[in-house]
């Protein structure tokens, strides 16, 4: 019997094989253990940036329905078996280990073939299927690890895919336009499916649109099928209108602090209309309070209220500009203090750019992670005049939490693996704070 840490280990020692693109092995895999994907109804949902707040809004929405959920997402904040949930609980210790007794054998199976080694999130997804199937909740979300055609979640068949937006991100691998990344993210888009776009570039959205087209599957843009107005911005969050040519028109808050949030939401509003449409007795009342209790960690979250600490997962140029204007649109007239960590591979002195509109005093630090840049490397890409350099981040921390005055705020913030260290830290000083 395998233990809970021979599992996650098992699990992680696939992580030296990559990015292989491709669904060759988890095809070869799910024939191995009875093809758990074919019993799923799953929703898919692709996009740059967003698609982890609209599962959240989504999977609120079903459960305020009575639905059972399933979730898939990546990466994870505070623990591994987030990335496996059913109604937001994660996955038991008992559970993945058991699934890693079932696909360990598998994966070194496929290994002697000239296929060879799955990845890590291969694995992953393909114990996600198994649980799933084993589960039969009413749904699953499926989150995209990478793009979408060829992301180890492709091999589902869903009931409603979504993009959420189109940004440059992963460029190495996904391409570095509009267009070609768009692409990517349509790939998604299976015959006969419809699929809700939040994407804004026309470029993206044409591309989409054609790929929509070629599979027969009928697209709903926000924008032209549907609309979401923002109103205000309040200590609540943000009250918007969606309005929909084919369902009428909502007053709704979300909870979730956030311009972009009001996007986010319509899609999910959208996909639960669309589900209407394909049978589901959906009561459209419930709908409000499902958006406003929806919560989804590392997004603008609060974590100390003296000071103000917030804690962001913007880790790339989109992310980033958002999460500007969600500080001017609630903190305008707060002094912010930045404590900052990112991985090479990003466009860091263009998001300190963004960041430096709003930021009067920064501590660039670091974080054990390969790629992660050192601490005097991202002062030395730092606009932000008052920058200092902290190498160990809960020193970072300390120091910046010791300078805030307690009417201005402290903004933690770069990649999502940084905050989930970060929000594991501030979890274990709520006694002491």
């Amino acid at each position: 019997m395998v233990n809970y840490q021979e599992a996650l280990d098992w699990i992680h020692s696939r992580e030296k094989f990559k990015v292989k693109p491709g669904l060759d092995r988890m095809e070869w895999m799910m024939e191995r253990v009875g093809h758990p994907e074919k019993s799923i109804n799953a929703i898919h949902i692709a996009g740059t940036n967003g698609k982890g707040s609209t599962l959240s809004f989504l999977r609120e929405l079903l459960q305020a329905q009575g639905c059972t959920v399933g979730t898939f997402t990546s990466p994870y904040i505070v623990r591994f078996n987030e990335r496996i949930s059913m109604n937001g609980e994660p996955i038991s210790d008992e559970h993945l280990s058991n699934l890693v007794e079932r696909v360990k054998p598998v994966a070194e199976e496929l290994a002697k073939t000239p296929l060879g080694e799955p990845t890590e999130f291969e694995v992953i997804t393909a114990m996600s299927m198994m649980y799933f199937a084993d589960q039969s909740p009413d749904f699953v979300l499926y989150e995209t690890g990478l793009g979408g055609l060829y992301d180890s979640t492709n091999i589902i068949h869903p009931t409603v895919s979504i993009i959420t937006n189109i940004g440059k991100d992963h460029m190495n691998i996904l391409g570095d336009t509009y267009e070609q990344i768009a692409s990517e993210k349509a790939g998604i888009i299976k015959k006969g499916v419809p699929v809700i776009c939040g994407a804004k570039q026309p470029e993206a959205i044409q591309v989409i649109r054609d790929k929509a087209d070629e599979e027969g599957a009928e697209m709903f843009l926000l924008g032209e099928q549907f609309h979401a107005s923002h109103t205000t911005s309040s200590k609540a969050g943000e009250t918007f209108q969606y309005d929909s040519k084919d369902d009428g028109t909502l007053s709704l808050i979300s909870g979730m602090k956030g311009v972009h949030q009001v996007d986010n939401a319509s899609l999910a509003v959208k996909t639960m209309d669309v589900l209407r449409r394909k049978g589901w007795s959906f009561d459209r009342d419930l709908y409000a309070e499902a958006i406003k209790e929806t919560k989804w960690p590392a997004r603008f979250e609060t974590v100390l209220d003296d000071p103000v600490v917030i804690i962001d997962g913007a880790h790339n140029e989109e992310g980033t500009k958002a999460l500007v204007e969600t500080l001017k649109s609630h903190y305008e007239d707060k002094r912010i203090t930045l404590v900052y960590s990112a991985l090479e591979d990003k466009p860091v002195r263009r998001m300190l750019e963004i960041l430096s509109e709003v930021v009067d005093c920064a501590y660039m630090t670091t974080f054990d992670f390969p790629r992660a840049l050192s601490a005097n490397q991202l002062k030395n890409l730092s606009p932000i005049e008052q920058t200092t350099g902290v190498e160990d981040y809960e020193q970072a921390i300390e120091q910046a939490v010791s300078q805030v005055d307690p009417d201005d705020l402290l903004l933690v913030t770069g990649s999502l693996y940084f905050i989930s260290e970060v929000r594991k830290y501030f979890e274990s000083k709520r006694n002491i704070w």
